[in-house]
């Protein structure tokens, strides 16, 4: 950040001569500096999230795959933090973004729209299949729900300990699509978590976390709601695990 102060981009385009052609590589410079003024802003671990969520609809309100998977991506530093409590969560989420980014780039003009190839499956009648692009963006919308009742966890029950935050959200969220093999691995797994002090340390950065967490819940919530309505109309939202 520079604060008080102009860009490095806005002190470089000031010394540009008026009316007078600007070499291109000029320009270039000023685009790299312009960059690196970006990649050293101030923030949380949550900002390049929500930097990532004002672009994950089009301007006719359709959600778009690539913006929308990258955001999740954007949230995976975030579940990297939590270490070995984690560890199955952060594989699932990664394991259902490259299904559906896979099927994106196998045509992005068809897929453009995240709910493109639920359609598809939905017409070819497999897209309750294990393996298909609707179970994994099903499993990746429900990975986020409970990272966002975590975070919720954290801002409203200031005196829960990092396992009783993790534990309570994954209750909330995934737990009742667990059988009992994964619910029992989950629960063990939530015992792992980071002490609560250090943890957001870790993920407040340079920036102000509290903001932060209360604006990813706010903003991030009814994104995923939009997806849980979309498969509720189909018939498949309540598949289990």
């Amino acid at each position: 950040m520079f604060s008080g102060k102009r860009s490095l981009k806005a002190n470089f385009e000031a010394k540009i001569p008026a009316k007078k052609k600007v070499n291109p590589n000029f320009r270039s410079l000023c685009s790299i500096y312009s960059l690196i003024s970006t990649l050293n802003m101030e923030g949380t671990v949550l900002a390049p999230a929500l930097e990532g969520m004002k672009h994950v609809k089009s301007e006719e309100g359709e959600m778009l795959t690539k913006p929308f998977l990258d955001v999740c991506k954007q949230i995976l530093p975030v579940i990297d933090k939590f270490g070995a409590a984690m560890v199955l969560v952060k594989t699932d989420v990664g394991g259902n973004i490259t299904r559906l980014e896979n099927k994106y780039l196998s045509s992005p003009e068809e897929f453009q729209n995240l709910y493109s190839m639920v359609q598809v499956e939905v017409a070819a009648k497999n897209a309750k299949g294990s393996s298909s692009c609707t179970n994994g963006l099903l499993w990746l919308t429900r990975a986020m729900d409970f990272i966002v009742e975590l975070f919720r966890n954290l801002m409203e029950h200031e005196d829960w300990a990092m396992s009783q935050v993790c534990t309570e959200a994954y209750t909330k969220t995934l737990k009742k699509f667990h059988g009992w093999l994964a619910s029992s691995t989950f629960t063990v797994a939530m015992k792992l978590a980071p002490d609560r002090k250090k943890f957001m340390d870790v993920v407040g950065g340079d920036g102000d976390i509290s903001y932060d967490i209360e604006k990813f819940c706010a903003t991030f919530t009814p994104i995923l709601q939009e997806n849980h309505k979309f498969l509720a109309g189909l018939g498949l939202d309540d598949m289990k695990a």
